[in-house]
């Protein structure tokens, strides 16, 4: 299975055989003890170490990932607990704990600060180039050197952009360079730490710590016990998980059932209904002289709004997301069921949260292990069709772009949609944002597309294909679908 591009392989490699482990644990006859034996079964005695400086190093950081793996969180877990007991937690859980990541500090690297270092490169030219450049008298030569006063230096870059001999660098951190909001920096024992009031779960630090570090808590096991305890389950499958596995999409809802789920839903269903409610909102904004409206599928970017963006909610469109009208429709049909969502991301196990209609949100890393675990060959599975077909426009709201364009097909020509793509929020997206905010007005379009990820759900943290071939994949599967249009008529 290709693993996504945006995550390093081997921290990959290491959750999935981490979830793996866990799920053949919790099928067999002794949970507890067979949890407790993961960090020894991976490394035991006289074997190799690859990664860390000893067998106890690498025990203690696959200890506190199976701990994550539990769906518990490594800042409130005591090392001197035993893996058997957080098992035993694990069972007894209700409901999941409520932010969705943890930082492995023994994992953590202790990055060493972001700042601009001028290195042994420099030739102190004569030109000055950067002593020029610099607007706040950060730089100075001393012995032939370029030098950069850390009191007056506003890590702007221009430096190391005007050095002819590419002599300045920029030194990151890379989860704090990696999320928009500032929400990840040292503690005070120099390891990453999560500002959960500014963390919008957009899960871009997950895809850039080289080491690991930051992880999702798992909601694996709960589901597990669910599904044992004989109650109905329910998959409902966001639509970039069409991209991820060598398989069609019924054979995909073939190996889902094998799991033990009781039906599966394409959330494409539930994006159905709301291409149709944001563009009956798009044009009775329009209609009443409103300058813009900005989609609301995205969970990270309704994170965003409530936490750092409050001043854009008048523009942003009120119709619920996929899953929110999805998880509706489920309980519809089964009153009683247990929903699980299968994501590409994590900020939709804060919308969950938020959401009494779902009951778990599993990725896509989860899902894939969970198949490599119980031995299906996905791509060997039988065909089983889905109960409601999805449109094409619904099955491509994966992809940046496919909302906008979704809700332009159902517009009428008298009211015209002009799309503004933000691919992926960064600090320089958010400041646009917060600038057609303040002008109310967005001079490049009236209908704005907000994904938190580059490449929408296709770009999630949580992702296992690479993008180009899931892209690849989903555009056959939506070239194979009905419009939206054509399945309205038919129901």
């Amino acid at each position: 299975m290709a693993m996504n591009t945006n995550a390093p392989k081997q921290t990959s490699h290491l959750k999935r055989e981490i979830l793996v482990r866990l799920i053949r644990a919790y099928l067999s006859d002794n949970f507890e003890e067979n949890t407790r034996l993961i960090p020894f079964d991976m490394r035991p005695k006289g074997s190799e170490v690859p990664y860390r400086c000893c067998i106890y190093k690498e025990r203690e950081i696959l200890r506190d990932r199976t701990v994550a793996g539990l769906g518990c969180s490594i800042e409130e877990t005591d090392d001197s607990t035993l893996l058997s007991e957080l098992a035993h937690k694990s069972l007894e859980r209700e409901v999941p704990e409520e932010n969705p990541l943890t930082v492995l500090t023994t994992a953590c690297k202790g990055c060493v600060p972001a700042r601009i270092y001028v290195t042994d490169l420099c030739q102190g030219c004569v030109a000055r180039p950067c002593v020029n450049t610099c607007k706040f008298g950060a730089i100075s030569v001393q012995n032939g050197k370029s030098v950069i006063d850390p009191e007056k230096c506003k890590n702007c870059g221009m430096c190391v952009q005007v050095c002819p001999y590419q002599a300045i660098t920029k030194i990151i951190v890379p989860c704090e360079s990696a999320c928009p909001v500032g929400a990840i920096n040292k503690g005070e024992d120099g390891h990453a730490k999560i500002d959960f009031d500014k963390c919008i779960s957009c899960g871009k630090c997950v895809s850039a710590c080289p080491f690991g570090a930051v992880h999702e808590k798992s909601q694996i096991i709960d589901v597990l016990k669910t599904i044992k305890s004989g109650k109905k389950v329910i998959a409902m499958l966001a639509p970039a998980i069409m991209g991820q596995l060598p398989c069609t999409p019924t054979q995909l809802r073939e190996a889902i059932m094998k799991l033990g789920f009781a039906d599966v839903y394409e959330v494409a269903q539930g994006a159905d209904v709301t291409t149709r409610n944001e563009a009956k909102e798009f044009v009775e904004r329009m209609e009443n002289g409103a300058e813009f409206m900005t989609t609301s599928c995205c969970a990270g970017y309704n994170e965003l709004i409530a936490k750092h963006l409050p001043e854009i909610k008048p523009f942003v469109s009120e119709t619920k997301t996929p899953l929110y009208y999805t998880a509706e429709i489920v309980k519809k049909d089964y009153p009683d069921a247990v929903t699980v969502f299968f994501s590409p991301c994590v900020a939709k196990r804060r919308e969950a949260l938020q959401n009494p209609n779902v009951d778990y949100v599993l990725n896509y890393e989860e899902v894939g292990a969970w198949f490599i675990a119980l031995n299906i060959q996905v791509d060997s599975c039988g065909e089983s069709s889905f109960k409601t077909e999805a449109s094409a426009e619904g099955r491509n709201y994966a992809q940046t772009g496919g909302v906008a364009k979704a809700v332009q097909s159902m517009l009428p020509e008298e009211i015209p949609a002009h799309p503004v793509i933000i691919d992926g929020l960064n600090k320089q997206s958010i400041r646009d944002l917060k600038k057609y905010a303040k002008n109310g007005i967005c001079d490049i379009g009236n209908l704005i597309e907000v994904m938190a990820c580059q490449g929408g759900c296709l770009g999630g943290n949580a992702t296992v294909n690479s993008y180009k071939a899931a892209s690849k994949q989903l555009g056959a599967y939506v070239s194979q679908s009905k419009s939206i249009k054509e399945t309205e008529d038919e129901n």
